[in-house]
């Protein structure tokens, strides 16, 4: 069953971002993922819970692939460049 990764992202150096997402989109790649959306424009419907900020959507071939990507060691090492240039909420969900 596929899973999608999905990123809210508030970017507070977007010129170091560009440094993470470089080196991050071709290793989700190595483990299956395909990026669905990626900062795309948002049309906010409603906004009880959360006020999300800029999606990006990586669908995996499982939960198992998603999870191992972010556990990785690899992911380990450029997880720190994106925590210094952003604020996320990261989230794993099975889809259909």
């Amino acid at each position: 069953m596929a899973a999608y990764l999905i990123a809210d992202t508030l970017l507070t150096d977007p010129e170091l971002y560009e440094q993470y997402k470089l080196k991050a989109r071709p290793l989700a790649e190595q483990y299956g993922g395909e990026y669905i959306a990626r900062g795309g424009e948002l049309a906010v419907r409603e906004a009880d819970l959360w006020q999300p900020q800029r999606l990006v959507i990586i669908r995996f071939p499982s939960s198992e692939h998603a999870n191992a990507f972010y556990d990785s060691a690899e992911y380990q090492q450029i997880l720190g460049i994106s925590r210094q240039s952003a604020r996320r909420t990261i989230v794993v969900v099975d889809g259909l």
